[in-house]
């Protein structure tokens, strides 16, 4: 069972390449992704479910390492909440994407950054540490910025209540990382266990949400795949490279630089799609750019975590 959990972490870009097929050849099959369950939107609480596995993975030492980093932790997260907005703002608008797109494509720029990102660092043979503590504390001031940085940029485009998109993300975010970070503090050598397993748990319900986005937004997607996926792949490779320019100019070390470079460049595209389908019901598409940055993310930074390994060789 290891061995398989393990190969799944390892090649997850592969898996989730399996499930996107299966979901443009049979989109109905994880159309139960975007039901609700007793009022609970089932997307939700996949995404809490990955937010709760991170939160067992951590430590308060993780959240001190902002005092022992300052200068790392403070370049990070500037980068990931003022470059990763205004480069999604910037896109949208050069390729004039209409609004339900732009709304995605902002939410994919405003979110804090994604639990793949530790995977890929390790991979890539960066500072975990670094990578864990900037996940952390991007993903817990994310109440507060997402909706802010948000609201500034498409609130004059379209009406949405940015309160109820802090109550959303305390919900899915916060709460879950509290509960696996009280279970960690009450059971570490179970919670250390479970180390194991919990990165390809993870990966799976990513793969879950990925299809069950793209299968309910096929012909969307097949219609206005080109130019989506252009920009998508600009967003995650602009942002890759900010990120090696901003580590470089702030003396960071090799590992450093790799840790914020993919920091930044990855997002936490899940929480994206479920604010989408949660705050803009009626614009369908609003979907589509997480569904798709998710994709790419995994399967780009799998391939590049070997770059990046010969790298600093």
């Amino acid at each position: 069972m290891k061995r398989i959990f393990e190969f799944i972490e390892k090649y997850f870009f592969i898996v989730i390449l399996i499930a996107v097929a299966i979901s443009l050849v049979y989109p109905n099959s994880f159309k139960w992704v975007l039901s609700e369950y007793n009022g609970i939107n089932i997307i939700n609480l996949l995404l809490s479910i990955v937010l709760f596995t991170m939160g067992t993975t951590l430590k308060l030492d993780d959240f001190l390492n902002v005092f022992r980093n300052p200068k790392e932790i403070a370049v990070g997260i500037s980068a990931q909440y003022v470059i990763m907005p205004l480069l999604a703002l910037t896109l949208a608008s050069a390729f004039s994407l209409d609004t339900a797109l732009t709304v995605g494509l902002i939410l994919v720029g405003t979110v804090p950054g994604g639990t793949a990102s530790d995977v890929i660092t390790f991979l890539a043979k960066g500072d975990v540490a670094l990578s864990v503590s900037l996940t952390a504390v991007s993903t817990v001031i994310s109440p507060i910025l997402t909706p802010i940085i948000t609201l500034l940029l498409i609130g004059n485009q379209i009406h949405f209540n940015p309160v109820g998109l802090f109550i959303s993300i305390v919900e899915i975010v916060i709460v879950p990382i509290i509960l696996g970070l009280i279970l960690n503090y009450k059971f570490p050598n179970f919670c250390e266990k479970l180390k194991d397993y919990l990165p390809t748990v993870s990966s799976i319900v990513i793969c879950l949400i990925v299809a069950g986005v793209i299968g309910a937004n096929k012909e969307a997607i097949l219609t206005s795949s080109t130019i989506i996926l252009i920009v998508i792949v600009l967003q995650y490779i602009l942002a890759m490279l900010i990120g090696f320019g901003i580590g470089h100019l702030a003396g960071m070390d090799k590992k450093q630089i790799i840790t914020v470079a993919i920091e930044i460049a990855f997002q936490n595209s899940g929480l994206s799609t479920s604010l989408a389908k949660t705050h803009f019901p009626d614009l369908s598409q609003a979907t589509v750019p997480g569904a798709i940055y998710s994709v790419w993310q995994n399967f780009a930074g799998s391939i590049l975590a070997y770059a990046f390994r010969k790298y600093q060789s």
